[in-house]
């Protein structure tokens, strides 16, 4: 398979190659000459809208970098770990914070404890967040986002400094597994994003500025004229509608007798829309300027372009081979894998003579937990059952999820009464394990049949007898261990 998905990815890479340089070649050439006769037409469909692209390129170098270190926290182990441990040791985090802010210069870094509400900075432990206190009513807003929704950009007072204004960036952290517990995120100086703004506009001629999907503006460079909005800006105003409503849009309006051509596009990571102006212009010797500049620029967006979608390509195959092989809800082998797995184990054991046992293992009264917490805590359950059960186990035992609640677990050179000894320590590590949820405490058992592979058996044999010894540990009142003779 993995040979297959990887003469594929050759093929459209190839192809894309082809697709992007002759594109490219081909529009900036008719655009040229396109321009000779309609200079209009040709900066409001081509000149602006790929100056647009070239700037997006850009933004996600240099403004997508915070978001890149946010999502790196809010995955680092250290901080799950430190917030887990009942935050012991602030001057841990705080050194963290710190080591963070000096490498990558942000003008803050902080992490706030949904336990303790507590505001962990760089520079101490500012204060306790408070949901009656309005200047802690982002911490609130973004713990409320959508499942989906991982972080928030947002531009407020320094957490130091309520002089200086910062964009930040905060990040949702949740334990391992999955329970939310805190927000962590940087800050960048808006005087330094306002100067990639202006490196933008001198470098490609243009007005550039970002629009919240509420219509606020909410960064631009020096050079900016309009209002607070683009509801109260003179000739935006009337496409204020399409503009918000639209992921991207090509439009023209009037200023000061001139007309103006406006692209707008929806950046996902900010939530924000980024808006690119050009005031029209007469030169010729302007024109053919740009031609030649777009022409050099797409070369370089198409090699950009080539090089992510290559990433991209090789990130999407090894998710391909590993969503194959694995069950999606935990995180152990599927039931297609591990047949390989078994194969493998049982000619390896037929030729060197040593044994292989199985231990098939069900969650006693799994129905009765999803009928009275739901199925998302019945999910919680199967999740938490598979960690432990990889948790007990050598690092050449295989486990899988064989059904709903069951696990057939595969151990290598490992006879009968061993597998024994090993399916009594699982069933006693999961009996006393307490899975909490909100005011709840959720205990569980499992019952498990234990059977060692005769030479002279099939494979589904196999299986067969530990499932009968399965079915009398169920019979004999559940959280028990059965062995097959």
């Amino acid at each position: 398979m993995g040979k297959t998905i990887w003469n594929d990815k050759r093929k459209f890479v190839w192809i894309l190659s082809v697709l992007l340089f002759g594109a490219f070649i081909a529009t900036s050439g008719i655009s040229y000459q396109v321009a000779h006769s309609s200079l209009s037409a040709q900066i409001e469909e081509n000149t602006l809208p790929l100056t647009s692209d070239n700037i997006y390129s850009e933004i996600q170098q240099d403004l997508l970098q915070p978001i890149f270190i946010s999502s790196l926290m809010a995955q680092d182990t250290f901080v799950r770990d430190w917030a887990i441990n009942k935050e012991q040791g602030p001057e841990k985090l705080i050194h963290y914070l710190r080591e963070i802010q000096d490498k990558y210069d942000t003008v803050t870094s902080f992490f706030v404890s949904e336990k303790t509400r507590n505001y962990y900075h760089s520079s101490g432990v500012l204060k306790q967040i408070k949901d009656i206190d309005p200047e802690d009513a982002w911490y609130f807003r973004v713990r409320s986002l959508a499942s989906s929704e991982l972080y928030e950009i947002n531009i407020g007072p320094g957490s130091t400094d309520a002089k200086q204004t910062v964009v930040y960036v905060n990040y949702k952290v949740f334990d391992f597994e999955g329970g939310f517990i805190g927000i962590t995120g940087v800050g960048l100086a808006v005087e330094r994003v306002r100067t990639l703004i202006e490196r933008y506009e001198k470098r490609y001629n243009r007005h550039v500025y970002f629009v919240d999907r509420e219509g606020h503006i909410t960064l631009h460079g020096e050079a900016f004229s309009g209002g607070k909005t683009i509801q109260d800006t003179e000739g935006v105003d009337k496409l204020a509608t399409r503009i918000l409503t639209s992921p991207s849009a090509s439009l023209t309006y009037m200023r000061d007798g001139k007309t103006v051509y406006l692209n707008s596009r929806f950046v996902p990571e900010f939530k924000w829309y980024l808006m690119v102006e050009q005031e029209e212009v007469d030169s010729e010797k302007k024109l053919l300027t740009t031609f030649w500049a777009n022409l050099a620029i797409s070369f370089i967006v198409t090699i950009g372009i080539l090089m992510v979608a290559n990433l991209t390509l090789g990130r999407y195959q090894r998710k391909l081979e590993f969503m194959a092989s694995t069950d999606k809800l935990t995180g152990v082998a599927n039931r297609q894998i591990f047949e390989e797995y078994f194969a493998k184990a049982m000619a390896e054991a037929d030729e060197s003579e040593t044994p292989v046992s199985i231990i098939l293992l069900d969650i006693d009264l799994f129905k009765r937990v999803n009928d009275t917490y739901g199925h998302n805590i019945g999910d919680l359950v199967i999740k938490t059952v598979s960690s432990v059960l990889k948790n007990q186990l050598r690092e050449k035992d295989v486990v899988c999820r064989w059904g709903g609640e069951e696990f057939l677990l595969l151990l290598p050179n490992l006879e009968l009464s061993h597998a024994v000894d090993v399916a009594e320590r699982i069933r006693g590590k999961i009996a006393k394990r307490k899975i909490r949820v909100n005011e709840h405490e959720i205990c569980v058992t499992v019952s498990s049949g234990v059977a060692e592979y005769n030479h002279t058996e099939k494979p589904n044999e196999l299986i067969n007898r530990a499932d009968v010894a399965l079915y009398q540990a169920k019979e004999l009142g559940r959280d028990q261990v059965v062995l097959s003779h």
